[in-house]
């Protein structure tokens, strides 16, 4: 099936008539969503894919349903506290948490299920800080994928350029001298709203962009703002993690990074030095076409990312 006709035949805004939405338990009984595509009867493999920050799978729905097409048995998820899997602050906007470890337990608790009841080989992907939270997995060998995948990676922000020990002082003192969970920058003038020239940040393609939006009105539970203090303070304590010596160099699996030099949001710089960190570490350097929501970008971008990930996939991800 050709590209062009595979993508027409995909509805960005219906949840796939071979998909199913479901929870599952995390070990103090948090509930969490998920979606599983099972796939055909002899599947070439599994994969699990994690969004990133304020996100949530429904955007990624063109992506999924696409490796489901092309035989894999496809499954993704939220983080605890975004998305349609509650919250963790004082309200229904602000993304907040008390520590990154939690959300590595709960990948950790998911990756252990859901190996046991998909076939292999087993491919873990995931969207800028999902992509974070799999590399700290990685690290602490909590997982155990046979390839990744990962989408414009939260190894580091497009910020302040100042030492990445100081930066987190900074956040540290930011919830010493207030309450951690408010929020830690600017969303909108109207709370709720999408703030303006975002799109500028995501992607070149508008239909592409709307579709977030659709889903928002769709399916309010889904809206989230800006992060909480206590969450960037976590991340910058979890970056430390990463930064340290040996860490990423021991991680033994196939990792592929898919970075954009002209992100705003998370450093491409950084995620140029961490591919090139990991022993089969592989990364696809974009320039202008692409923004930081790499896999919702044009067409023609957009397939020229997907065909690199399916050879990947191809060489790293063997049937046993």
């Amino acid at each position: 099936m050709s590209a062009a006709v595979l993508d027409s035949a995909i509805d960005r805004r219906a949840i796939p008539a071979a998909a199913a939405e479901s929870t599952w338990l995390a070990a103090d009984g948090h509930a969490i969503r998920r979606i599983d595509w099972p796939g055909a009867a002899s599947p070439r493999g599994s994969i699990l894919f994690l969004p990133g920050r304020g996100d949530f799978y429904e955007k990624y729905l063109e992506t999924l349903e696409e490796w489901h097409h092309a035989g894999w048995r496809v499954t993704a998820s939220d983080w605890r506290g975004q998305a349609g899997s509650g919250r963790l602050g004082k309200d229904a906007v602000t993304g907040h948490i008390e520590n990154f470890d939690i959300w590595i337990d709960d990948l950790a608790q998911l990756w252990q299920c859901w190996t046991a009841e998909t076939p292999g080989p087993h491919v873990l992907a995931a969207h800028s800080m999902g992509g974070h939270i799999v590399l700290r997995a990685l690290v602490e060998k909590r997982v155990a994928p046979d390839a990744v995948v990962l989408s414009a990676p939260m190894t580091g922000v497009n910020g302040p350029p100042l030492p990445l020990a100081m930066l987190h002082r900074v956040a540290q003192a930011m919830c010493a001298v207030g309450d951690p969970m408010r929020q830690a920058w600017k969303w909108s003038e109207k709370p709720g709203e999408l703030p303006a020239k975002r799109a500028n940040l995501l992607t070149h393609d508008p239909e592409r962009y709307a579709d977030e939006a659709w889903w928002r009105e769709t399916r309010p539970e889904l809206v989230m703002g800006p992060a909480s203090w206590r969450w960037v303070e976590r991340a910058y304590a979890s970056w430390l993690q990463l930064e340290a010596p040996g860490a990423l160099e021991g991680i033994g699996v196939p990792v592929l990074f898919v970075s954009t030099a002209i992100d705003k949001l998370v450093s491409h710089p950084a995620n140029v030095r961490a591919a090139a960190r990991l022993p089969k570490g592989e990364l696809i350097a974009l320039g202008e076409e692409a923004h930081h929501e790499v896999l919702r970008e044009t067409d023609a971008v957009r397939a020229g990312i997907m065909a690199k990930i399916a050879d990947f996939l191809d060489r790293t991800a063997h049937r046993a």
